[in-house]
């Protein structure tokens, strides 16, 4: 069998975050590494908290902006495991964001809410009181997620997320 990732035309992408990916603790455990990245704004997005999570949820809306960071020098299987932390709950999406610094926009993929019409979505989402509140505890979770996915039956980070915080 053949390995892609020996391959010189190997692709490589970039991946806007804006949540708990905001951490790199938290990128570390999934991607075992800390990839480049450098602060980037998505225009024409809200980030919104969602009721009864503790992470995120952008979408679509006009005249807002998501202030975030563009991951970049992301390999397919990191991509793989990013689509599967990130669950049924989100959808893959290639946005143009731009960076702060710079005039230069850039095209990355990110992960937009998969109900755009969720009851639950309300208020803006901050980074700093997650880190204060939840970090810790997110970051148990992300290992467990990590150690089921080298399971041959893991479960979904969805399960994952709700067994771990349903003792609260």
């Amino acid at each position: 069998m053949a390995s892609s990732t020996s391959s010189p035309s190997l692709h490589l992408h970039n991946v806007f975050v804006y949540g708990s990916l905001l951490a790199d603790e938290v990128v570390h455990v999934l991607l075992n590494r800390i990839p480049p990245s450098s602060p980037a704004i998505l225009n024409g997005y809200h980030r919104f908290s969602i009721k009864g999570r503790v992470y995120p949820a952008i979408l679509p809306v006009d005249s807002k902006k998501v202030a975030g960071k563009v991951i970049t020098g992301i390999t397919d299987l990191e991509l793989d495991i990013l689509d599967t932390f990130e669950d049924v709950e989100y959808l893959r999406r290639t946005v143009e964001i731009s960076l702060p610094d710079k005039s230069e926009k850039l095209f990355a993929d990110t992960y937009v809410w998969g109900n755009k019409d969720d009851p639950n979505l309300y208020g803006d989402w901050d980074f700093e009181e997650w880190k204060q509140l939840h970090m810790k505890d997110f970051l148990e979770m992300t290992k467990g997620f990590m150690e089921e996915l080298e399971q041959p039956e893991s479960k979904t980070r969805v399960a994952t997320y709700e067994s771990f915080f349903q003792q609260d």
